[in-house]
């Protein structure tokens, strides 16, 4: 029988509490971590299973994350998500490469992970439907929930176009095997990413011979902190009024535009008027409506033709 000690049972009550609380928390802790490793994982994957490669592709990219130093941001290191295609590392050959702009809210993680673009490089080269490429997905803000419209504002040191159209594409070309001309280049978006590759491409004529605009939209939105509500500079930044006056040069640069929306997207009417537009001006471009809203599925459901629509019309693609 154990001896009793004057002043064990007064504290037993308080060991207890601590215990009690130790399990508490601790409880608390795994649940914390669960929530955030859930809401993390539907972030990247947005509900769709991780990307992984069929059994048949022997050979995969790699995927890297550079930061380039960018005057245009005024000397901001910015980050830059680049796949590089399966065998890379293993010749000399120069690949076309295809710029990726995210949405808003977002990074570049939803265009590898959610929309697997590196999975469909992979496949698609073991397949033998594309020769390779390499993709590059800038990140276009500040902060994930920051809007910049991928578009030069009017404060100093935003300017995100040039950022994209200059101190990315020259960061590319000087580091990786590219093909060292527009026509070796396509940029492409989803969402605000799809307004902003058509209104860089638009700007920069020439230096994208494909643009693709994924459920993007052709108005500039009147946002003071970038445009300062100036008519002037709406004009400049929305595709479907730009178009007219750069038309001459994107035909002579033999630029095409393949776009689509989503049946029940809001932004039908714009993406429906700017088909119009482009064939007013004689410029070649690939319209569809697919069923659906302006949501992930379409974006993953159509991923693979918009990367085929890039490397098939690009040079070495």
């Amino acid at each position: 029988m154990r001896p009793y000690v004057q002043g064990q049972a007064s504290h037993s009550p308080v060991l207890a509490w601590a215990a009690t609380l130790s399990l508490v928390l601790a409880f608390l802790t795994v649940g914390f971590l669960g929530a955030y490793r859930y809401v993390d994982g539907f972030w990247l994957y947005r509900g769709f299973p991780p990307p992984r490669d069929p059994a048949y592709v022997r050979v995969q990219g790699t995927q890297q994350t550079i930061y380039v130093r960018s005057p245009a941001l005024g000397g901001r290191r910015q980050q830059v998500v680049v796949y590089l295609p399966p065998g890379y590392a293993l010749n000399r050959q120069h690949y076309p490469v295809l710029y990726l702009l995210h949405g808003f809210p977002g990074n570049p993680g939803g265009l590898l992970q959610t929309l697997r673009m590196g999975v469909l490089v992979d496949s698609l080269m073991a397949k033998g439907r594309i020769h390779g490429v390499i993709l590059v997905a800038p990140f276009g803000s500040t902060g994930t929930f920051t809007d910049k419209e991928w578009a030069n504002g009017l404060r100093p040191n935003e300017a995100w176009e040039t950022f994209v159209a200059r101190d990315v594409v020259n960061a590319i070309d000087a580091r990786y095997r590219t093909v060292h001309a527009g026509a070796g280049r396509a940029i492409a978006g989803l969402s605000e990413g799809g307004y902003g590759a058509l209104n860089i491409a638009l700007h920069h004529p020439g230096e994208f011979r494909v643009i693709e605009s994924w459920s993007g939209y052709m108005l500039a939105d009147n946002i003071p902190a970038i445009f300062g509500r100036r008519p002037a500079m709406l004009a400049y930044n929305s595709p479907a009024k730009y178009l007219p006056k750069v038309a001459p040069a994107l035909r002579r640069h033999r630029t095409s535009v393949w776009f689509y929306t989503g049946s029940k997207d809001t932004l039908l009417g714009q993406n429906r008027a700017f088909a119009a537009e482009l064939r007013r001006n004689r410029i070649p471009y690939v319209f569809f409506v697919d069923p659906g809203g302006h949501t992930w599925k379409i974006w993953r459901g159509n991923a693979e033709a918009a990367l085929l629509a890039a490397t098939t019309r690009m040079r070495g693609g």
